[in-house]
């Protein structure tokens, strides 16, 4: 089966989470992802941990499928020496060094690795990217968080500042950078010559704030704290049922009147001009759901969830993440992947969920140990492998 990127050899070389996951996306869509990492100590993630499987960090494992991995000392002239004739071979390189001089220094910016091939696609990941006047600040994924306004306003009226509890920074702009890399190979099919693509998680933070951002431009307000709430939709919210609590998304007023018939609320709530329309419903929204909560908790959660399925009205369990891995729904979407590793046995991560019907994402290669293809990758340059084509 053919793949959107045969053909495409990327060169990752960053650590953590955002690099990896744009190397993991192209290499799940066919890209030949070569990983350089430092001898001995490699991705500074593979030290991440609990848990370990065997010696290997489960964080690494879940971001590194479908890459070759080479030990190289870039520091040492003959290991600088194979990089650059790598960048020959290549059609991407990524890095997430924050410092256009430390780039500079170890001859690896982007004038220099251009030089040397000009259909690169250079791609640098950082907290700040290298323009502006924080350019080459370090930056982490909670910083980013921190620094972008979502922390603020995550959590109760009454809550500190709260964090989303996965690093939704990295992951963010590790997906912008993916989407400019794409970008950017469309436009060399044009234009023969490569560019540079900056990345920075504070950019991609911000761009969470869409919708709430447009309100601030709108009325110079300030946006409160409001947790489940939703801040202009009523019910859009978690609902308590008898066991657990639900998600109702009211978000209509046709999905309002099938709610209320459902709830057998037609001739009370439904007429209650408290409850009339969308306005007043956010007006009066304490009231309404201590009258909902009333209704919802003498049934289980499941038995509500059938009904207001059965009538279109969007609505779902809350699920611990255990549950949601193991859903059959995910689970026939193929959004578990499943690849057999030499230490470890079977090893589980997240998959695409970019569903292409042609040319499909695929999983290959279990996560690589450290340096495990050196001297494949190698051997391929020694023998002039058949991809360079710019030598």
């Amino acid at each position: 089966m053919s793949q959107s990127l045969e053909a495409i050899r990327v060169l990752e070389m960053t650590e953590a989470l955002a690099g990896p996951y744009c190397g993991m996306m192209l290499g799940d869509l066919g890209a030949d992802v070569i990983k350089i990492e430092r001898p001995e100590v490699g991705d500074q993630s593979r030290q991440w941990g609990p848990p370990f499987l065997n010696g290997e960090s489960a964080y690494f494992l879940s971001v590194n499928r479908n890459k070759r991995s080479l030990a190289l000392d870039i520091k040492d002239a003959d290991g600088l020496s194979i990089l650059h004739h790598l960048i020959a071979t290549a059609d991407v390189f990524i890095t997430n060094i924050p410092r256009m001089a430390s780039l500079q220094r170890a001859q690896i910016d982007p004038d220099t690795l251009r030089a040397i091939n000009p259909r690169l696609i250079y791609a640098a990941i950082s907290g700040y990217g290298h323009s502006g006047p924080k350019a080459g600040r370090s930056g982490y994924d909670l910083v980013a968080q921190g620094e972008a306004g979502l922390m603020a306003i995550t959590g109760g009226e009454h809550d500190g500042p709260v964090r989303f509890p996965t690093p939704m920074s990295d992951i963010t702009a590790g997906l912008y950078a993916t989407i400019g890399i794409l970008s950017a190979l469309y436009a060399r099919e044009k234009s023969g010559a490569g560019q540079f693509i900056d990345i920075a998680l504070v950019d991609s933070q911000v761009t969470w704030l869409a919708n709430i951002g447009g309100s601030i431009f709108a009325t110079g307000a300030r946006p409160r704290k409001i947790g489940n709430e939703h801040p202009t939709i009523t019910p859009y919210q978690p609902l308590r049922a008898r066991d657990k609590s639900i998600v109702i998304a009211v978000g209509t007023e046709s999905l309002w009147r099938r709610f209320c018939k459902v709830l057998g609320v037609e001739q009370t709530l439904m007429g209650d001009p408290r409850f009339a329309t969308n306005s007043e419903r956010n007006h009066h929204r304490a009231e309404l759901v201590s009258l909902l909560e009333e209704i919802l908790t003498q049934r289980d959660a499941d038995e509500w969830i059938e009904q207001f399925v059965a009538n279109d009205i969007p609505a779902g369990p809350i699920n611990f993440p255990d549950e949601s891995l193991a859903d059959p729904h995910l689970l026939a979407r193929e959004m578990i992947v499943e690849l057999n590793h030499p230490l470890i046995g079977l090893v589980r991560s997240i998959g695409n969920p970019v569903h292409l019907s042609e040319t499909p994402p695929t999983y290959h290669r279990y996560p690589p140990r450290l340096g495990e293809h050196s001297e494949e990758i190698l051997s391929e340059l020694a023998n002039n492998d058949p991809r360079t084509k710019n030598e």
